[in-house]
């Protein structure tokens, strides 16, 4: 059942792409208001995943510059990190340049800018283990091969995969290497959406109220090598984005 969901989902996502497509290049203000929505969408729910307490509005007001009484600097700095990630992963998915580590180091490093500077774009030098996850992540030594082995395993998906199954897994694989002492989640999921957004698609925005269902099928992909449920998830976040995308650019008909 859930094989026949993410094939009828994803026949929806590719029929609403395509009427995308179709009606570009979008009005300069509308397709700026999007991204600006999206971005900020996308950065209080990704926050708000890993327990950064701003809501949405204070989410906003701090990219506009102004500090919150009573939250803490780190959650100032989480939301602006993340911001700036974004317009990182914008820029790689404007000029198209194959995935490569420093891209990944460079998410990290912007996500734990003035948070964990020691720490920021560096593969960690310790072992962990993940509280509620039921795989292990690998030795801290065999780090570098697993992000060698991650890149050259996308090289070889480019030509054969469907664009969201492949971003999905991405991401998965990339969760499961877990090569940061911290950040992955943010990393991994802004990672996701520079796959998306490669391939022409809006990014994915995977909802704070969404976060047992996408901690439980992250889980599962990782253990059992089935990715059926987070590409379900995503591909029905990435159904949201194109939604609201056609909702203010498709010409409507005016009744009296």
């Amino acid at each position: 059942m859930t094989a026949e969901l993410i094939t009828q989902t994803l026949r929806v996502v590719d029929a609403q792409k395509l009427r995308l497509d179709a009606l570009r290049p979008l009005p300069t203000h509308t397709e700026s208001s999007m991204r600006d929505k999206l971005a900020l969408d996308w950065t209080y729910h990704s926050n708000a995943i890993e327990g950064n307490t701003l809501t949405l509005r204070e989410t906003k007001v701090v990219l506009e510059g102004i500090a919150i009484g009573g939250k803490s600097m780190q959650e100032h700095f989480e939301a602006i990190n993340h911001n700036e990630a974004i317009r990182f992963v914008e820029e790689q998915a404007r000029i198209q340049d194959p995935l490569a580590t420093w891209q990944i180091q460079q998410i990290h490093s912007l996500i734990l800018k003035n948070i964990r500077d020691g720490e920021a774009g560096r593969f960690r030098h310790e072992n962990v283990a993940i509280s509620g996850a039921s795989a292990t992540p690998p030795d801290y030594q065999h780090l570098a091969q697993e992000i060698q082995n991650l890149m050259v395993w996308h090289e070889s998906a480019l030509p054969t995969m469907h664009p969201v199954v492949r971003s999905v897994e991405l991401h998965t694989r990339f969760v499961k290497i877990h090569p940061f002492i911290d950040g992955n989640g943010r990393t991994g999921r802004l990672l996701l959406n520079l796959e998306l957004m490669k391939a022409g698609y809006p990014p994915a925005v995977i909802r704070k109220e969404d976060r047992v269902r996408y901690y439980d099928v992250l889980d599962e992909a990782c253990v059992s090598g089935c990715y059926d449920g987070v590409t379900l998830l995503v591909a029905e976040a990435l159904q949201r984005s194109l939604d609201v995308f056609l909702y203010l650019i498709e010409p409507r008909s005016v009744t009296n």
